[in-house]
């Protein structure tokens, strides 16, 4: 089944062992190959952005590949 990127836009973010991390806000790409590279998320107040690779914005920075399912939420793994 194909998602589109922009269906995971707002979507809830969550670690495998059931954090609230925040909100999908954006993703970055490639520029040669066009491959999604990291998921942006805005950090939910609960979360220690200190724990975590930021963007310049403040935003929490995870590699694509570490996505583990897309349903209602978004599960990330370590």
């Amino acid at each position: 089944m194909k998602i589109l990127e922009n269906e995971l836009r707002g979507k809830t973010v969550m670690s495998e062992e059931g954090l609230y991390l925040g909100i999908l806000r954006n993703s970055t790409v490639d520029g040669k190959t066009g491959e999604l590279e990291n998921i942006l998320v805005e950090p939910s107040d609960d979360v220690d952005p200190r724990l975590y690779h930021l963007d310049e914005q403040g935003h929490l920075l995870f590699p694509f590949g570490s996505i583990k399912s897309v349903k209602d939420v978004i599960i990330i793994g370590s």
